[in-house]
């Protein structure tokens, strides 16, 4: 019984195998998509999914975050359980239906989405079947072995049906409908299952105002982060047009997997610290943060040397030569891989579950504030450079501000977080990427090159690491 795997490594290795299919998914499809749409088709896609970000931030109303928190503190309590979700519910569907209003106005009324009113108008399903799919139930209730066994297969699907549908430069609305559906058509499912756990038929008293506090935090939380996520691709598109878009589209697109790998394996934890804070398991609390902020570090570090220093190999290899513009961006951006994973644990992880929601996101707003100052005043001379440079300065004022408003309790965290395992990671990934550099110079393909590298560059980190931690004794450690 000692060998089993616990929930949590369980969940963790779930939600990494799920993050890996949204990587696999991606690398796939993304050479194709590139070569066949070109920088116009993929820019008009990438434009019109950060249009909708910002219609459905004000849908969402903070509520993926909300949910998994207020259902996991109540978990074992169907009845509870059952009106929580409810309420949370109908209060969902009821902004849903003020912001499709709001969206078909703009559709009609605002010049720069006239040209795209079809490709906006399918993709914005996502919008409902995000409300109706309730993620948040699910995870909160830490079943992610069904998450990812549903998500994978609806992949598999859009995967195939890329390749059959996408034949031409005119087929970027059916690309669109495509990423819909690999990303929000499980949600269907979801809704179909949720009876399971919940009883969604009225019974007995609801008070919907006891959520919305909260949410609005929440949503100002959200809304702050898509503006500072989202807004560099719109600017950048207003002043410089679809295929600049599509050039810094792509930088950011690889970026996103690379987080998405990195926090995934935080990103279970916040229903658990949620219960151990709802039961007063401190201990247990602070604990797990350390656990997951060394090792998100050991993954975040190495990551970012090595995509920095083949990021041509990597943006030759997945978009093209018509793509060399985006690798300066690329580099640019990289390094927020290893602060947005920070910033992840500090702010969802600690934060949000221990109802300090007003920090994360006072945070998020000073990074929106400077991220829209910077990319109005370097866009137009730097163009997707400077959109780069503006997100990555965000991403430091964010985690500066979580750092600052948590201070109290990172001293309580870094008793348990290993600096020396920190600055072992750094010293293992610049050495091997000194070793790996000089594959660059050889006159194979970017493939060959990137084949190469990854082994010599994760093969030597991973040695001089593992050297690491058995000469200091946490090779076994849980």
């Amino acid at each position: 019984m000692k060998n089993r795997l616990s929930p949590v490594k369980i969940n963790m290795m779930m939600n990494a195998l799920l993050t890996l299919s949204s990587i696999i998914f991606p690398l796939i499809t993304l050479p194709y998509v590139t070569r066949i749409l070109g920088a116009e088709g993929v820019g008009r896609v990438y434009n019109a999914s950060s249009v909708l970000s910002l219609f459905a931030v004000f849908a969402e109303l903070g509520i993926p975050v909300y949910g998994i928190r207020a259902c996991a503190k109540v978990r074992d309590d169907r009845a509870e359980l059952s009106r929580t979700v409810r309420e949370i519910m109908a209060v969902n569907l009821a902004v849903c239906a003020v912001v499709y209003m709001a969206f078909a106005v703009a559709l009609f009324t605002v010049p720069a989405l006239q040209s795209d009113r079809l490709l906006l108008t399918i993709m914005s399903s996502s919008i409902l079947l995000n409300a109706v799919g309730v993620e948040w139930l699910y995870k909160a209730l830490e079943k992610y072995v069904y998450i990812t066994v549903r998500s994978v297969f609806f992949k598999l699907v859009a995967l195939i049906a890329m390749f059959l549908m996408v034949r031409n430069e005119n087929d970027y609305i059916v690309y669109g409908a495509i990423t819909v559906f690999a990303s929000a058509a499980s949600n269907i499912v979801n809704f179909c299952g949720i009876h399971r756990y919940a009883d969604l038929r009225p019974a007995g008293r609801h008070d919907l105002k006891r959520h919305i506090p909260a949410m609005l935090m929440l949503f100002a939380l959200a809304a702050a982060t898509t503006i500072y996520t989202s807004l560099d691709l719109a600017i950048l598109d207003l002043f410089k047009g679809h295929a600049e878009a599509g050039m810094y589209g792509v930088s950011v697109k690889i970026k996103l997997v690379l987080v998405s790998l990195i926090t995934s394996v935080s990103a279970v934890l916040l229903p658990r610290n949620s219960f151990y804070y709802e039961k007063n398991r401190i201990d247990d609390f602070y604990d797990l943060l350390a656990k997951t902020l060394n090792m998100v570090i050991t993954v975040s570090l190495p990551v970012t040397f090595y995509f920095i220093l083949f990021a041509r190999e990597s943006i030759l290899l997945l978009a093209g030569d018509g793509f060399t513009g985006s690798i300066r961006p690329m580099q640019i951006i990289m390094p927020s891989v290893i602060l947005i994973g920070i910033s992840n644990i500090i702010g969802m992880q600690m934060l949000i579950p221990s109802d300090r929601e007003k920090a994360v996101t006072a945070a998020a707003g000073a990074g929106a504030v400077t991220d829209l100052i910077l990319n109005l005043i370097l866009i137009p001379r730097y163009a997707s450079s400077g959109a780069a440079a503006a997100t990555l300065t965000a991403e430091v004022i964010v985690l500066c501000c979580l750092i600052a408003a948590s201070r109290k309790d990172m001293a309580l965290l870094l008793k348990d977080v290993n600096i020396k395992q920190s600055a072992a990671a750094f010293a293992a990934s610049a050495a091997a990427a000194a070793a790996a550099s000089w594959i660059k110079l050889i006159p194979e393909g970017p493939f060959v090159r990137l084949a190469a590298s990854s082994v010599l560059f994760f093969g030597l980190y991973a040695v001089l690491t593992v050297c690491f931690w058995r000469r200091n004794g946490l090779l076994h450690r849980d």
